[in-house]
């Protein structure tokens, strides 16, 4: 099976971070403070103007993995563009996932944003889709939130077609969601094709508040994946800290900011290959890069897991956030 050129970011400048574009291609998302975030004329043009200006940012500081997917509204469309304007970029690489449509109609108060589906016809459309934004450039295409009930885990035609994808030399991965991951990383690690392995990447959601997939990404990391960590900033809640906060006493340590501590101790965790910033402006994607050189001692590290919380409450708190 096809594997993401991940070698290739060693020796980039920032060969650990990288930037999901949710948050910027589409109108409306879950990250906490968009009204100050985004321009209130929340146009087509003016979301591109600001996607490109943060790929902008985070390629000149040295980041080389960009994640979309089909339902980021259009942040395929944003990126393809960004891509075609900047031949330098040959040295990017590039994900983006299947299995939720987007529905919102470019709305920010749509009832409903995007819906989910993991079946091979889903697939069968929305791979052509990315195909025709993004081309050869696409080097991992990944199942968007599976869960233990997925029926993606089961479906061998579905298997076999994301086995083509894999011999056409496109990675498969999935990404997990919810307050099992760590069950749906574990199944996923059983599902072959031909007797090897189907998944060589899974994306999940890890953060100092919800840290319950690590022991099972570290199981992953072991059987030979490679790991990228999503909302390591847990949709804008660790942005910042109360004064009192174990978060904000180990940002006053050293000096740097709440995002960068947030950042730097998922980046402290062996296993995690590539941890994603989700910026969406052009200050965070820099305050966030500062996460690299953050040091953070033993001691600071076991004093920041006072925020995690229990991953069914973890995510009850995530399903309440509004889309703003």
């Amino acid at each position: 099976m096809a594997t993401v050129p991940f070698e290739r970011l060693v020796t980039a400048p920032l060969p650990r971070l990288g930037l999901g574009l949710a948050a910027v291609g589409r109108p409306a998302y879950i990250d906490l403070g968009r009204a100050a975030d985004l321009p209130a004329d929340r146009t087509v043009e003016a979301m591109r103007d600001r996607a490109h200006a943060v790929l902008d940012t985070a390629y000149a500081l040295g980041i080389r993995y960009f994640d979309a997917a089909r339902s980021y509204g259009l942040a395929e469309e944003f990126l393809a563009s960004w891509l075609d304007a900047h031949p330098e970029a040959a040295d990017v690489l590039i994900g983006s996932k299947w299995g939720y449509t987007y529905t919102a109609g470019w709305r920010a108060d749509a009832e409903v944003h995007e819906v989910k589906d993991h079946s091979a016809a889903t697939y069968d459309r929305q791979i052509a889709e990315t195909r025709a934004l993004l081309g050869d450039r696409l080097d991992l295409y990944q199942i968007h939130s599976v869960t233990p009930d997925s029926p993606a885990l089961a479906d061998r035609d579905l298997h076999a077609r994301l086995a083509r994808l894999a011999a056409d030399g496109v990675a498969v991965g999935l990404s997990t969601s919810g307050p099992l991951q760590a069950e749906a990383i574990r199944a996923a690690l059983k599902v072959t094709v031909e007797g090897r392995r189907l998944f060589t990447v899974v994306q999940a959601t890890y953060n100092l508040m919800e840290p319950s997939a690590g022991p099972a990404l570290a199981e992953a990391h072991d059987a030979g994946l490679t790991v990228i960590v999503k909302e390591a900033m847990a949709n804008g809640r660790l942005a910042t800290a109360d004064p009192d906060s174990p978060l904000a006493e180990v940002a006053a340590q050293t000096g740097a900011t709440p995002d960068a501590v947030a950042l730097a101790a998922v980046l402290r965790r062996p296993w995690a290959g590539v941890v994603l910033s989700g910026a969406a402006t052009t200050g965070q994607v820099t305050a966030n890069v500062r996460a690299a050189s953050v040091g953070l001692d033993a001691e600071q590290l076991a004093r920041l897991t006072a925020l995690a919380e229990p991953a069914p409450a973890y995510w009850r708190h995530r399903a309440e956030l509004p889309w703003s």
